[in-house]
Parts: structure tokens; C-alpha cells; sequence
């Protein structure tokens, strides 16, 4: 929406017109449609969370690459904090998790899976606002066993676990045991019956896992973009029926995010799969490196700058 304008005089006009041609060799040139960089600064927020630093940080590098000058208001805190920020024209660019964001406008949605979530989320959206494409990334619950219990059983989706001639026994937040993604729920919407709870009061963290790996559970609800998920050889069973809500990372914009900020944005988040955001929030975990790094080295081994 906003240009650079630049100013030429008559004398030197022809002579910038020759020189156009240089601009080939940005390597995003392409993607920002031609338009140039905007006028305005960017104002990029993040919550107050090491993994949302991490994909915000991965949008401002890009856009700085692209020629936007950005300014970056991170850790604010959470949805009641931010999200009247964006509404009132403070912050332009936020990363966001479909799911969640719209069960925040639209508490009783229907809307599980992924594409429905999405769809309905993007005519929820206020004006003044909207979200750009969705990433595969994806941040959520999800039922979760070791790499070789998925293996043993050849498990892809929870609907596989009706192979499982074993006892099976779910580990997870205590309220878990009543909520539609707790036992009953699993019987209801797969028809898997039979599983036992046992309450886990970590919500899916060390204990979690612990439990899982040493056999004393068979299933944990671990979120998707948990580092430990890769660090302990962990397979999160896809939920073809929605028990979960599907929660992907998205971006949500303002007006001021131009055509072609947009496009920079959009590749980032393309580019951006469920193993990639785990790997860089084990980054920021396990290695304790700052989010500017991460997203600066993550950006690089894609050729997104």
C-alpha cells in the first residue's frame, strides 16, 4: 500500500531509468512485484514466548532483505495484550496460530481441521486486518508415541491405533480425562475404546515424556513444535478427524503490510515446515542462542535472503 517515492529531477531521470536493470539481481526482487519497498516502517510484534520470537524475527529479516524497514516490538505478552494493539494500527505484522486465534473471535466454532479453520478464520478477521497464507508449521495438541511403538504398529494417524492389540493408556494434564480429546472423546470420534488414563501434571513436558519413552504410557499429548518431539524420536499421529484443533502458524497483518511485504512473508511462511520449527525452537532450548540467529541461519539455509 505504501511506496519509497523517490525524487528525481528531470536532468537525471533518463539516466536512473538505464540503471532500472541492476534490480534484477535482488534475489527477492521478483516477489516484492516491483513495487519497492515501503514507506513506513513495519512495526513487527511477538508474544512473550521463545518459539513466536523466533518465526517474528524470521519475518523481519526477510523484510529487511526485501527493503522494508522494520521495527521489532517482541515479547509483548499474549492475546489479550496484542491484539488490540494490531486493531488500533500499533503493530502491523504478528505470527499467530489459526486454531487458536479463531476460537479467540469465535469461541463456539465448529471448525476443526485445517482448511475449514482457516477459511473461517479469514472472515473473521476484523477489519483493518487480515491474515496472509498459512504455514505447514504448525504449534497445537497432538496425540503423540515413541518412533518405535509407530513403527512396531505402522501408526501415520490416531485412526491407526485401532491395530493395536495391546493395552493402551494416555498420559496427559489431569483434566484431559473428561475433555472431548481425552478417552471418550477418542471413542467417539475414531471409535477406539478401551484406553486408560493416567493424570501427567506437566503439561506435556519432561514427565510426558519420560513416561512415554519408559513404556508406562502409550500415548502423550505433546505439542506438535515441542523440541523434545525431536530430541526423543517422537511421532505425532495425525488427526484426520479433528479431536484437536488445527492450529498452524499464520500471520496476521494490517492493512499497512503491502503486496509486496505480503509475498516476502508468504515465502517464509511456505518455507517453514513442522520440522523446521521444531528444530529451531531445540535452537533456542537446548543450544540457548538468540531468536535473531536462528531465524538469520534458518533464512540463509533456505535462500529466503
Amino acid at each position: 500500500m505504501h511506496r519509497r517515492i523517490s525524487l528525481f529531477s528531470t536532468a537525471l531521470l533518463a539516466g536512473a531509468l538505464v540503471l532500472t536493470g541492476c534490480a534484477t539481481s535482488d534475489p527477492l526482487a521478483e516477489d516484492s512485484g516491483g513495487s519497492g519497498a515501503a514507506g513506513e516502517t513495519i512495526v513487527i510484534g511477538s508474544q512473550d514466548y521463545y518459539s513466536n520470537e523466533i518465526i517474528a524475527e524470521s519475518y523481519a529479516q526477510a523484510l529487511e532483505a526485501g527493503g522494508y524497514t522494520v521495527d521489532r516490538q517482541f515479547r509483548i505478552g499474549q492475546r489479550e495484550a496484542y491484539l488490540p494493539e494490531l486493531e488500533a494500527g500499533s503493530i502491523d505484522l504478528f505470527p499467530e496460530y489459526t486454531g487458536n486465534l479463531l476460537q479467540y473471535w469465535t469461541p463456539e466454532t465448529k471448525a476443526r481441521l485445517s482448511e475449514p479453520v482457516y477459511e473461517e478464520l479469514q472472515t473473521t478477521t476484523p477489519d483493518g486486518l487480515r491474515v496472509l497464507a498459512q504455514s505447514p508449521a504448525t504449534d497445537q495438541d497432538a496425540y503423540t508415541v515413541t518412533r518405535d511403538f509407530a513403527q512396531e504398529w505402522d501408526l501415520s494417524t490416531i485412526a491407526d491405533l485401532a491395530k493395536v492389540d495391546v493395552p493402551l493408556t494416555l498420559g496427559a494434564n489431569s483434566e484431559a480425562e473428561t475433555r472431548p480429546y481425552g478417552p471418550s472423546g477418542l471413542e467417539e470420534t475414531y471409535g477406539i475404546g478401551g484406553v486408560k488414563f493416567t493424570p501427567v501434571e506437566d503439561g506435556g513436558g519432561p514427565l510426558t515424556v519420560k513416561a512415554l519413552t519408559d513404556g508406562t504410557i502409550q500415548l502423550a499429548i505433546i505439542y506438535t513444535a515441542d523440541p523434545s518431539v525431536a530430541e526423543n524420536e517422537l511421532v505425532a499421529l495425525e488427526d484426520t478427524e479433528g479431536i484437536f484443533l488445527a492450529s498452524h502458524v499464520v500471520p496476521l497483518a494490517s492493512d499497512r503490510v503491502d503486496a509486496g511485504a505480503e509475498k516476502i512473508v508468504d515465502r517464509v511462511s511456505a518455507a517453514m515446515t513442522p520440522d523446521d520449527l521444531r528444530e529451531m525452537n531445540a535452537r533456542s532450548v537446548q543450544d540457548e542462542l538468540p531468536a535473531s540467529q536462528i531465524a538469520q541461519e534458518w533464512l540463509t539455509a533456505k535462500s529466503l535472503i
